[in-house]
């Protein structure tokens, strides 16, 4: 999953007034409780997106997230999920999880298993009220829900 967080780099967009400058870091950011160890820096180490080096943080709860373009949310209590969706509100922040309902609960990207394959569900209209462009290659191989 650490290489497919990687990968959503290259299918997402994000409005050019999510980075201070043109050259600072995409940072991918895991909420909660770490399932990556070390496999996240392996996979991004070196790594730039037009022009933007990415760089891997952890943050124990949401208000510590301060820039943050790719979050995923190690989290599976309802209450909590909705509480971290709230406050990423208006923020150009990709959010990620496995948590049963996290797309339906308004988190834009769920990985799940299928077939012993992972697969994962978009919900779209979130990722439009974070001002994200999510690429038609990528649309293609997911599941769309919406939160309604």
């Amino acid at each position: 999953r650490a290489v497919f967080l990687f990968n959503f780099t290259q299918f997402v967009e994000w409005p050019s007034d999510a980075f201070p400058t043109a050259k600072s870091p995409l940072v991918i950011g895991v909420l909660g409780q770490d399932p990556f160890g070390n496999l996240l820096e392996e996979t991004t180490l070196g790594e730039e997106i037009n022009g933007h080096p990415l760089v891997v943080q952890r943050f124990g709860t949401v208000e510590e997230i301060e820039t943050c373009h790719i979050l995923y949310i190690n989290i599976s209590k309802s209450d909590q999920l909705k509480h971290v969706f709230e406050s990423l509100k208006n923020l150009n922040v990709l959010t990620v999880g496995d948590a049963t309902n996290f797309a339906k609960q308004g988190g834009m990207i769920r990985f799940f298993t299928e077939n012993n394959k992972t697969r994962i569900r978009i919900n779209l209209e979130s990722a439009k009220e974070a001002d994200l462009t999510i690429s038609s290659k990528l649309l293609r191989l997911a599941e769309i829900v919406d939160s309604k």
